[in-house]
């Protein structure tokens, strides 16, 4: 099946001289959530906004569902729904005269219940006849989403969509995200919130000086750039780590007392690896030098981890 978007060579080069993008190559798969992570100035807004329109690459393409974003402008914006990272509405309108808008402006027929639906999903429907400039922070953020909405998109992008708001407003809208997905529609998030997209995506993309370090499944990236580390409280403290142990990727904490193990997380399941990554032939080296221990933690990489290694071994 053709993936939804496709983005070829796209580079993007500001007035001002800076190149926000450096001939970035993704396809979005129909149906996934995909997660593209990076540090502020990375290069994420301009990303979405090209794809959606609101700002013209330097050279490149991306096709929408196989309209190209340029010489079909009109078909391929009609099937995304944007939420922008800026709150963003008429603070004089009321919830429903705002999602009623959005709707029309993409041409399509009135559809009260649809919008109904999108209200009530996202706890509004109350709040339908509100004027927006009397919402809280979180309900303006929801009003974005109902927005983006109102025209029945088949690609959602979500543009720091939880950015400060409360957790359990954050926990509503995974559910939305999900249950969006379930349905069928594509989402695309940027986010600074880790967990966010370890929770939530199908793939992640690590986006930095404007251009795309990884992209990978995200048990796949969690398994190749992850490490596991075991953590042993010694018997009694060294004063180093034996000569006879150099080999291993062992650090000893200042007051002697911990041992910690580091090794690949794919290396960990590997038969061939195992004499040299194995936690039994660590704890019989060990043994053989007459380290004796009284207890072991074993940890593995988050995302978070991860995330911060890239960007830091890019900078």
């Amino acid at each position: 099946m053709p993936p939804i978007i496709s983005i070829r060579n796209l580079t993007k080069t500001y007035a001002s001289g800076f190149q926000a993008l450096k001939g970035i190559d993704l396809d979005i798969r129909r149906g996934e959530i995909f997660a593209l992570l990076g540090p502020n100035g990375a290069g994420k807004t301009s990303l979405i906004s090209i794809v959606c329109g609101i700002v013209n690459a330097s050279s490149g393409t991306v096709t929408v569902d196989g309209h190209d974003h340029v010489r079909e402008a009109r078909a391929a914006r009609s099937l995304i729904g944007l939420v922008p990272q800026e709150l963003s509405t008429d603070a004089f309108e009321s919830v429903w005269a705002t999602c009623r808008f959005s709707r029309g402006l993409f041409g399509k027929a009135p559809d009260p219940a649809h919008l109904e639906k999108v209200l009530r999903q996202l706890s509004l429907w109350d709040k339908r006849d509100s004027k927006i400039m009397a919402l809280s922070g979180g309900m303006k953020r929801r009003v974005l989403i109902a927005k983006a909405l109102a025209h029945e998109p088949r690609i959602l992008f979500l543009d720091e969509p939880t950015a400060g708001v409360d957790v359990e407003l954050r926990h509503d809208m995974w559910q939305l995200v999900r249950r969006l997905r379930e349905d069928g529609v594509t989402i695309l998030l940027t986010t600074h919130y880790i967990e966010e997209a370890e929770e939530m995506a199908d793939r992640i993309g690590v986006i930095n000086h404007g251009e795309l370090i990884v992209v990978e499944e995200k048990a796949t990236l969690m398994r190749k750039l992850g490490k596991r580390q075991l953590a042993l409280t010694l018997q009694a403290p060294l004063p180093a780590i034996p000569e006879a142990l150099g080999d291993l990727p062992l650090e000893l904490s200042g007051d002697g007392g911990t041992l910690t193990y580091t090794f690949d997380v794919e290396q960990a399941f590997d038969v061939q690896q195992e004499e040299r990554t194995g936690i039994a032939a660590l704890l019989r080296r060990l043994a053989e030098q007459g380290i004796d221990f009284r207890d072991l933690h074993s940890s593995e990489s988050s995302l978070e981890d991860i995330f911060v290694s890239l960007v830091r071994g890019r900078a």
